[in-house]
């Protein structure tokens, strides 16, 4: 996962974490698990986040796939 990117595109559309956690109605303790990759994003949840800050396939591709092998 490459965290910075998240941070970044949160950044450019003025989302925080609270905001983020709520729209995926978990806990935002739960939010910071999955972001440092002790827990893993459900395929519903890297959806949720993509429509809230509007990433496109190529975002979501090298924010959430980044440590995959093409």
């Amino acid at each position: 996962m490459n965290l910075q990117l998240l941070k970044a595109r949160m950044v450019e559309k003025g989302v925080d974490d609270t905001q983020i956690a709520s729209a995926l109605g978990i806990n935002i303790s739960t939010l910071y698990r999955k972001k440092s990759g002790e827990s893993d994003f459900y395929r519903k949840e890297i959806q949720i986040i993509k429509m809230v800050l509007n990433l496109s396939d190529e975002d979501v591709r090298n924010i959430f796939f980044a440590d995959c092998v093409a």
